[in-house]
């Protein structure tokens, strides 16, 4: 039931063709997530009780410049636009947790199943997202670019916690979707289907056998070990490594950033895809050399021969993009 209003109302957001319309969509997209994401225990409760606070202001800040408008053009008119447009971008940014305005992002995440996070991480995306495209203040969306490339391969270097790494993970994918909605609009959206697929591979895992920590991954040697083999390429996947999927959405953006001779931009974007790399490398090769006692026991009771190959067949898909890139040249 409230997965139904929530996809209701990502979809009247991305379909409104006014600003009132898109902030009610917004609303009930945040009114139907709250009872998904609260459960009968103190943390997902304090999560469930942030997400609200820190959404609901951002809401108010951006129904009030909407009433404003409405009410009375003429002071809209004596106020300069490129400020009008900083104020709602920096609402929507702070709807979607993107630096500098993520403060609030990965506390929650901790708080969440890997089920909501994945939510929370994917399609609660998608309406702020849409709506940032259409207002683009070159200055704001370069230095959250920039702050978010940063924030996401910094903060991830000493988590233990596997939670607020996706999490700041995520916020550095962010960035590179927000770059690549000043470039053209299918690119960004190319990204997001990439990145979604990854995280959900990720994320399925990591569900299924309960993990929270990064040292509960390297005690986890599996029957086949194909499916650990898959695992951590999955991750560096994830980070962007070449050859696989990972790297070719971020080769395209940079692509067409180089196109536009923002040559700092991709500087920045590239060195903080190298720190992201680092500790994702650090993680495998720990995982792969270090030797732990096999867990047996909780292989047969969790991974059966279905969630076995349908793990593999989607990681097949993300690992081995190579075979993909030129269908994605042509969409684009």
């Amino acid at each position: 039931m409230f997965i139904l209003i929530l996809i209701s109302g990502t979809l009247i957001t991305i379909s409104s063709n006014s600003w009132l319309g898109a902030w009610i969509g917004l609303e009930i997209n945040l009114l139907s997530f709250i009872p998904l994401i609260r459960d009968n225990n103190l943390i997902s409760t304090e999560a469930s009780l942030k997400y609200f606070l820190t959404q609901a202001l951002a809401s108010s800040i951006l129904l009030f410049r909407i009433i404003l408008f409405i009410l009375n053009r003429n002071i809209i008119n004596n106020i300069d636009n490129n400020y009008i447009s900083i104020i709602i971008l920096s609402r929507l940014l702070l709807k979607r947790g993107a630096a500098p305005f993520h403060f609030w992002f990965p506390n929650i995440i901790e708080g969440l199943s890997w089920n909501n996070s994945l939510i929370l991480m994917t399609w609660q995306k998608i309406a702020p997202i849409v709506l940032i495209s259409y207002i683009i203040v070159n200055s704001l969306i370069i230095f959250s670019i920039i702050m978010s490339v940063l924030i996401g391969s910094l903060g991830g270097l000493n988590q233990t916690s596997l939670r607020k790494l996706i999490a700041f993970s995520s916020i550095n994918h962010l960035g590179w979707i927000i770059a690549a909605i000043q470039l053209r609009e299918r690119i960004w959206m190319i990204y997001f289907i990439l990145y979604s697929l990854l995280t959900f591979n990720m994320i399925y895992f990591f569900n299924l056998f309960k993990l929270s920590h990064i040292n509960q991954l390297f005690s986890m040697f599996f029957d086949s070990k194909i499916i650990k083999f898959f695992i951590f390429l999955n991750l560096l996947s994830l980070g962007g490594l070449p050859p696989f999927l990972g790297f070719f959405s971020k080769w395209i953006v940079i692509q067409y950033v180089s196109i536009n001779n923002q040559l700092f931009l991709i500087i920045i974007l590239t060195v903080t895809t190298l720190i992201t790399l680092y500790f994702y490398l650090r993680i495998c090769y720990s995982a792969f050399i270090i030797n732990y006692t096999e867990n047996n026991w909780i292989n047969s009771l969790q991974f059966n021969k279905t969630s076995k190959s349908f793990y593999i067949i989607s990681s097949f898909i993300s690992i081995f993009g190579i075979i993909f890139l030129p269908i994605i040249y042509l969409i684009i």
